[in-house]
């Protein structure tokens, strides 16, 4: 009954979590794990992966509150290359001899297969572990890839309740997992070539669509020193004040972003809403404007209620920015246009991408300043 209880309350307080999460961009399938009711932190040094058919999770994972629910107790010996997995009374071990293809309990039994060491971290089979110590053990699909489920016997939640109450710890540990990758040290770039490029004293108005990525697009601008446009839908300018408020602190530009195409709500209902969401957000406003989809009807209805429509000299939004060729081509591109130029990217870069063409600009000294309506 006790267990029933706190099935019921793990339950409640997940449902109560989940909400809306903005979703960062997307990765490749992940594997999420859980331990009882707690979704544990999702990082590419302890995926879970599978192996000759087992799946194989770290046992690092035995540590701290997750040791205390199950009463299972981790030790890792990188002299000896074992890891071993016990109770908290020590009647039940099991040793995983990280060379060798098999496992011993604490009578001397051999069960396989053996453990396995990966980004210097042990990885157990996770059958293995939950038959030896009487788990309950799910491998469930979900939004973003797999969930593995490790529980007490009994829990007392359904499979697929489970999954639905955790989708907001989940989309939770997915965005941060998104942003760290995002985040971390870049491989080094092949320089980008400026050989018969001649950039020196010309300005690029770059323009982009504001998305998951603008955080760290915002950091590889501050890195350069460097101004942009964010073109926002009002969904975005209603609930990411704080990065509209850095963009205006850091003497980035804001525009509004609409659609044509949007069968809901007509353009001018959309620069309205996104309009009063930006008044909200920094008690400012804009009358940058970039209408997709959208006929010299609906541009010149834009412009008769006061908007500036953006009309760019180059669009490059169905061309990538993600590596040095990338870059390398949007400079020459550059030399090859007018001494300022206004760029429409869209979302078609990425931060590494960015980054790499701001530092070639940079070099090749020209520079990245933010639109106004009078550039």
């Amino acid at each position: 009954m006790k267990k029933r209880r706190w099935a019921a309350l793990v339950l409640c307080l997940l449902l109560v979590l989940r909400t809306v999460v903005p979703v960062a961009s997307a990765a490749e399938n992940v594997y999420f794990v859980a331990a009882g009711g707690n979704v544990l932190p999702l990082s590419d040094s302890t995926m879970p992966f599978w192996n000759n058919g087992y799946l194989y999770i770290p046992a690092s994972i035995f540590t701290g509150s997750v040791r205390q629910y199950f009463g299972i107790t981790y030790n890792y010996n990188p002299s000896s290359q074992t890891a071993i997995l016990y109770n908290g009374m020590g009647d039940h071990s099991l040793i995983f001899y990280l060379n060798e293809s098999y496992t011993l309990d604490r009578d001397g039994n051999i069960s396989y297969p053996g453990g396995l060491l990966r980004n210097g971290i042990p990885y157990v089979p996770a059958y293995l572990v939950a038959r030896y110590f009487n788990l309950s053990y799910s491998v469930l699909e979900v939004k973003h890839g797999y969930l593995v489920w490790l529980r007490l016997p009994g829990f007392g939640l359904p499979e697929q309740d489970f999954v639905n109450a955790a989708a907001y710890p989940m989309a939770t540990r997915y965005n941060d997992y998104v942003k760290s990758k995002e985040t971390q040290p870049l491989p080094e770039q092949p320089a980008v070539s400026s050989e018969g490029v001649e950039i020196s004293g010309k300005v690029a108005y770059l323009c982009l669509k504001a998305d998951g990525n603008t955080s760290a697009m915002l950091d590889a601008l501050d890195r350069y020193d460097a101004q942009a446009a964010f073109f926002c839908a009002p969904d975005f300018l209603e609930t990411q004040g704080g990065l509209l408020r850095r963009m205006t602190a850091t003497g980035h530009s804001i525009g509004i972003l609409a659609d044509a195409a949007d069968s809901a709500h007509t353009v001018p209902e959309q620069l309205e809403a996104g309009r009063r969401a930006l008044e909200r957000a920094t008690c400012g406003g804009t009358r940058l404007v970039m209408v997709q989809n959208g006929n010299d009807e609906v541009l010149q209805e834009a412009r008769a209620a006061g908007y500036h429509c953006l009309h760019p000299d180059l669009d490059r939004s169905k061309y990538e920015l993600k590596s040095s060729s990338n870059a390398t081509s949007l400079l020459k591109k550059l030399s090859a246009s007018r001494n300022s130029t206004i760029v429409w990217l869209a979302d078609s870069a990425t931060p590494a991408g960015l980054r790499t063409f701001l530092s070639a600009i940079e070099d090749a000294d020209g520079r990245c300043l933010a639109l106004t309506e009078t550039s």
